[in-house]
């Protein structure tokens, strides 16, 4: 099963993706149906509410009046507060409910307007954010929806803002511009990245890298890495000391390939060997790959891992498993703080890649053709290490 999050601004349409990807096959979960089934007539959460605000919220139905209720929670924290202390619970049980009825191979879809500002990216395959500027949002709700301007305005501005969500997004579905469009995106990350990812997960299967390497740079490799390494450490719970983005997309500024490299610090390799730690990162689409269970040291030693790669169609993903303070774990964290402390190192390293893919070079054979530059810095990013008092923080 492929879990995903689908959020965005109110006025950003949202509710079209959502259709459309219910039309495509998905099972989507929609937040804010739940939140009204759970105070129907007769349901616990909605005695609760009256006994708390009043009568006054009830329709001469028995309905809940949301209207008046959110009149009475917006702006007062703590109003707001107990109003969620009786329905989240009852939320998230009938949440939890829905995604446990999923079927195997289903690509479950949570519709979830509060997303970012509950911070709930890390819980999902894959985080969907439709955007629009909040002017856009703006006229289409005063335009389409009839709201007044002051009403909308407080609205948006009550919600996160763009920076947040896309820090959250693993993919921006741009809405400034005609349905069609919305819907074509939509359309094509169906076929290109949700079914074959949702594939890959049920499958234990690792996307496969191009055969060529390619050198880029990509500003959102700072966001992606803190934002996959939230993930594998929510998915890993306490079994993991720490997660942390490694690697030259680690470094800002520096050309690499397109990979996202993650490394979890364990207490020991014995940890990571036990059958729940290999099945939580696979569930959460990061499967255990068999042969690779070492490092060529700069010691001259072997430094013992274990390896996981991602299924992700949109993201290559390498997850290097260490055990903390191992040989080779600080070598990965001082390799990276070196790079991004010292601007005459990154040259350099930048200079060598490029040399290596100025003839088309294939992955295997680009690693071996770095390792005598690693030897021949070693003792330099440890002398580094030693005169700025470095420390493996975390």
């Amino acid at each position: 099963m492929l879990r995903v999050g689908l959020t965005g601004g109110i006025g950003s349409g949202k509710s079209t993706v959502s259709a459309r990807l219910a039309e495509l096959g998905a099972l989507v979960v929609d937040a804010d149906a739940i939140a009204r089934e759970v105070v129907e007539p007769g349901t616990a959460a909605l005695d609760a509410i009256v006994a708390r605000f009043g009568p006054e919220v009830l329709a001469t139905d028995g309905t809940l009046r949301r209207a008046e209720l959110g009149r009475l929670v917006f702006g007062d924290p703590a109003a707001l507060a107990d109003l969620e202390a009786i329905t989240h619970p009852a939320i998230w049980a009938r949440t939890a409910q829905r995604f446990a009825e999923a079927p195997a191979d289903a690509i479950v879809v949570h519709d979830m307007p509060l997303l970012v500002e509950k911070d709930m990216a890390a819980q999902y395959h894959l985080t969907l954010v439709v955007g629009a500027d909040a002017h856009t949002r703006l006229d289409r709700l005063v335009r389409l929806r009839g709201m007044a301007a002051e009403d909308a305005s407080a609205r948006i501005a009550a919600q996160a803002d763009d920076a947040a969500r896309r820090a959250a997004a693993d993919v921006w579905l741009d809405n400034e511009g005609s349905s069609a469009a919305l819907l074509a995106q939509v359309d094509r990350l169906w076929e290109e990245r949700l079914v074959p990812f949702e594939d890959n997960v049920r499958h234990g299967i690792r996307h496969r890298r191009p055969v060529e390497v390619v050198l880029t740079v990509d500003p959102q490799w700072a966001t992606t890495g803190p934002r996959l390494a939230a993930r594998v450490a929510y998915a890993l719970g306490g079994r993991a000391q720490r997660v942390d983005h490694i690697g030259s997309t680690a470094v800002p500024g520096l050309a690499a390939k397109d990979v996202i490299d993650l490394q979890v610090g364990v207490d020991s390799l014995s940890d990571a060997d036990d059958p729940g730690f290999v099945r939580a990162l696979a569930d959460a689409g990061y499967p255990r790959m068999a042969g690779t269970v070492a490092d060529n040291g700069k010691d001259g030693r072997v430094w013992p891992k274990r390896f996981h790669g991602g299924c992700d169609p949109g993201q290559v993903v390498h997850v290097h498993v260490r055990e903390v303070g191992s040989p080779g774990w600080l070598w990965a964290l001082r390799f990276r703080d070196w790079l991004r402390a010292d601007p005459g190192a990154r040259a350099e390293y930048a200079a060598l890649k490029a040399s290596i893919v100025a003839n088309p070079i294939a992955w295997d054979d680009y690693p071996e053709r770095k390792e005598p530059w690693f030897d021949a810095v070693h003792e330099r990013v440890l002398a580094w290490a030693q005169a700025t008092g470095w420390r493996a923080e975390g």
